[in-house]
């Protein structure tokens, strides 16, 4: 565990200046509290997140989200709009309300603030977000986890604009400029799907 008052200083909004006063406000207290105090409000890490995401990249806003979420442990298995215990990113997809947090190293989770059916539209536009990201279902839940190395060995042109990759490790990737394309040639194969957009283009993976 890196130091606190280092932490404190990278991502809690303090200065060299604040050195004094961060030895005397965190003494005596638990490291569950230390990093309770230190750790920004919501507002603050949503509106950064923001900033390297229009700036910088998608990827860029995520990296930080996700550095931020080990080094200050925001994991968060059940994450809640009405019981926000940690911070989480405020997304909004077809106009209503979604969060996005860590569930673990590496594991996003998106989840809504009202009921929501999760739908192949759902996905695909969640993919749109986090281009470098896989966008997942698995027990009525949405997760992400990074896109990784990926090598093609094999390319073969189904329609004039759909082609099925296959990658080195054995999955096959679908790759068009339609998802109802997509999810129709998807129906030709089994395994589990995660979903990738990307300057446009839409990918199905089938693990």
């Amino acid at each position: 565990m890196t130091d606190i008052k280092t932490l404190a200083l990278k991502y809690g909004g303090y200065t060299s200046l604040d050195k004094v006063y961060l030895d005397q406000f965190l003494a005596g207290r638990s490291e569950e509290e230390q990093l309770a105090l230190i750790t920004p409000p919501p507002s603050v890490v949503n509106a950064y997140f923001a900033e390297l995401y229009q700036k910088k990249s998608p990827k860029a806003a995520t990296d930080y989200f996700a550095e931020v979420s080990q080094e200050l442990n925001l994991y968060n298995a059940e994450p809640s709009f009405a019981l926000e215990s940690k911070p989480f990113i405020r997304l909004n997809l077809s106009g209503k309300s979604f969060g996005f947090c860590y569930e673990s190293k590496g594991l996003g989770r998106i989840f809504s603030e009202a009921e929501e059916v999760i739908t192949t539209d759902l996905l695909f536009e969640i993919a749109q977000i986090f281009p470098y990201q896989l966008v997942f279902e698995e027990s009525e839940k949405i997760y992400l986890k990074s896109v990784g190395d990926e090598e093609v060995v094999n390319v073969e042109n189904l329609t004039a604009l759909t082609d099925l990759e296959t990658l080195a490790d054995g999955r096959k990737r679908l790759k068009g400029y339609s998802q109802e394309d997509l999810l129709q040639e998807a129906r030709a194969f089994s395994g589990k799907l995660y979903y990738r957009s990307e300057n446009r283009t839409a990918m199905l993976y089938i693990d």
